[in-house]
């Protein structure tokens, strides 16, 4: 049976999902999550505090799904996470906004200002780079051999297809998997005479 605290989230997404954030009001939240008005103010304090609590279970669902995908074989770990946070961002708006700093009309934001009385005093929810940051580097910690650089151009990429979808995508999200791959192929360096550059196949097409 979920807490108090749970329903009310899950009757705020729900609200959310009929109509825009700035017309959600507390009363409605407590009616459709069956509890009192009161409870709703002890747990969250503020209307911004509930928008606070709904972006940071977003981050959270959303990390939880990056763990996962990082239990792949090590080879596919970084396309892995790539591809779940390429169907994540499409598929929960909090989630690409929470990624792409772009917050779509309707949808609750984060109050940053210091002293806000709508800023929680708990844990904030993620900017952007933070998110990235911690994606990336939880990416290079389980992917061995891959760069926390290389990890971050694959997560990068993976939004970009979010932002700009990938012309001709399929249901299975293949041609951008297939970009996520290319960009996850190590790079052969050739050490000859003290030089190295990149390696470059019989054909003559560069590995990069």
């Amino acid at each position: 049976m979920p807490t108090a605290r749970e329903a009310l989230l899950d009757a705020a997404r729900r609200a959310l999902a009929d109509r825009p954030w700035h017309t959600v009001r507390m009363v409605d939240v407590a009616a459709l999550a069956d509890v009192s008005r009161q409870t709703l103010y002890n747990e969250f304090g503020t209307r911004g505090g509930l928008a606070e609590a709904l972006l940071r279970r977003a981050a959270d669902g959303y990390l939880a799904g990056v763990d996962r995908a990082l239990t792949a074989p090590v080879p596919d770990r970084p396309a892995a996470v790539a591809l779940w946070t390429l169907r994540a961002a499409r598929q929960d708006a909090l989630v690409r906004a929470l990624l792409t700093g772009h917050w779509a009309e309707g949808l609750p934001r984060p109050d940053r200002r210091p002293g806000s009385p709508g800023r929680p005093s708990g844990r904030p929810s993620p900017r952007p780079e933070e998110l990235i940051a911690l994606v990336r580097d939880r990416m290079a910690a389980a992917s061995p051999g891959v760069a926390a650089g290389r990890c971050e151009i694959v997560l990068r990429l993976a939004l970009s297809c979010v932002i700009a979808p990938v012309p001709g995508d399929d249901a299975t999200d293949s041609r951008a998997l297939r970009l996520v791959r290319e960009a996850t192929r190590p790079v052969v360096l050739e050490r000859a005479a003290g030089v190295s550059g990149p390696s470059r196949t019989a054909g003559g097409r560069s590995l990069r």
